[in-house]
């Protein structure tokens, strides 16, 4: 019996994981820099950061989730997956860019940018163990 894939409960999964990998890495990066948290003090406070920072990595786990989900059915779904994958990235780009002249100092870069690549590989790998795309849209080509 084919695996059900809910994109709601999958993504809630995935963002969880990206923003508690991305959380990790931002307070050792600080806590090495001697400058325990510093990150989130600039964001807002330790508790605001938090909340918001889970907030938006649950939103991205589900759309990206219903995204493969929908290439499943309708494959041009996977390029303007990349094309929101570079806006993504290139936002971060600069993003990084502001926070290093606004308080985050050079070490923006490995803080900002660093947790950016960690949860970008922790995306690609749970979609890789979850959703064989090459093999499901072998089998879709097959079908038709």
């Amino acid at each position: 019996m084919p695996r059900v894939h809910s994109s709601f409960r999958e993504g809630v999964v995935l963002g969880v994981i990206v923003a508690t990998a991305i959380w990790l890495w931002l307070a050792v990066v600080d806590g090495l820099a001697g400058q325990p948290l510093r990150t989130f003090q600039v964001l807002g406070g330790v508790g605001l950061f938090t909340v918001l920072h889970y907030l938006l990595c649950l939103a991205y786990g589900i759309v990206v989730l219903t995204v493969v989900h929908g290439a499943a059915r309708a494959p041009s779904l996977l390029i303007f997956a990349a094309f929101c994958f570079f806006i993504l990235e290139f936002a971060f780009v600069m993003a990084t860019v502001l926070l290093a002249n606004v308080g985050l100092g050079q070490l923006a870069w490995v803080r900002i940018l660093g947790g950016n690549v960690i949860g970008a590989v922790l995306t690609f790998v749970v979609l890789a163990r979850g959703h064989p795309l090459k093999r499901e849209f072998e089998a879709a080509d097959r079908e038709e």
